[in-house]
């Protein structure tokens, strides 16, 4: 990676970082205080809360990096972000089910993606006050702490973290998978993913970009792998967002679940 780009990533990085702590004080400021919500076309719920920490947001980036693409799960979809050489991939309250909960499970996530993939990554989850960060070749951090993936080699024992209509099947349970519950935010539960504290995470087909981009560097710079069920990466910012199936963990688990996954799912 040239010493030009190692250094803008970074930069990202620190930009990111900072708002998405912005954004999750703000966010704060109307959870659990019944902030006054919707139901979308797709059936999932949005609140005031995620439209002003959206608007925030794009404040903050887009006036700091002027060229760069936007995209948003809060704002209309603009074609021109797939002309921008980078672009902001941003969720300002992923998780929102929780946050209306009052659920600690959810987060800020922003990524900063390039020619298809993250190269700067921040999620805040301000309930907890962890900031996850990772850049390509530095490795993924909480808070200043080195994330690594889980290091267990098999099967036999792993935890996995999912809808449990998948984590639950008895196919994974005969393998000796173990539920890990199911994280409302996940951007989050691949965070926890990067810090080892489970072994696998599994995740439905439809998810989006910005569900994904700021964690799949942090699996990745932890050591692991996030792909789908044909063991491809994802690839981000493209004319559709959205992702099929997808496992991810240490490449020692995944290259055996991911046949298995796919006669499932």
């Amino acid at each position: 990676m040239p010493v030009s780009d190692a250094r803008a990533n970074l930069a990202d990085m620190e930009l990111i970082a900072e708002a998405a702590r912005l954004g999750g004080a703000k966010a704060m400021s109307y959870f659990r205080k019944d902030p006054q919500r919707w139901t979308k076309d797709n059936d999932s719920p949005v609140s005031e809360a995620d439209l002003a920490v959206d608007r925030q947001l794009a404040e903050i980036l887009q006036a700091a990096r002027p060229g760069y693409g936007w995209l948003s799960e809060e704002t209309a979809d603009d074609s021109s972000r797939l002309q921008s050489e980078r672009s902001f991939v941003v969720d300002p309250i992923d998780g929102t089910r929780g946050f209306l909960s009052g659920s600690p499970e959810w987060t800020v996530a922003i990524a900063v993606v390039e020619a298809g993939r993250p190269v700067a990554a921040a999620l805040y989850q301000p309930v907890t006050d962890h900031l996850y960060t990772a850049v390509p070749g530095h490795g993924a951090h909480c808070n200043g702490a080195v994330l690594k993936i889980s290091g267990r080699v098999s099967l036999e024992g792993a935890s996995a973290a999912g809808p449990k209509a998948i984590t639950g099947k008895v196919e994974l349970r005969d393998r000796g998978i173990r539920p890990a519950g199911y994280v409302p935010s996940l951007a989050l539960r691949l965070a926890i993913l990067a810090a080892g504290r489970i072994d696998l995470a599994v995740v439905r087909e439809n998810a989006c970009d910005w569900d994904l981009a700021a964690s799949d560097l942090l699996v990745q710079e932890a050591g692991g792998r996030l792909e789908d069920l044909r063991g491809r990466p994802l690839f981000y910012n493209r004319g559709s967002v959205r992702h099929s199936a997808l496992v991810g963990g240490p490449k020692a688990l995944v290259d055996p679940l991911r046949p298995i996954l796919a006669e499932l799912m």
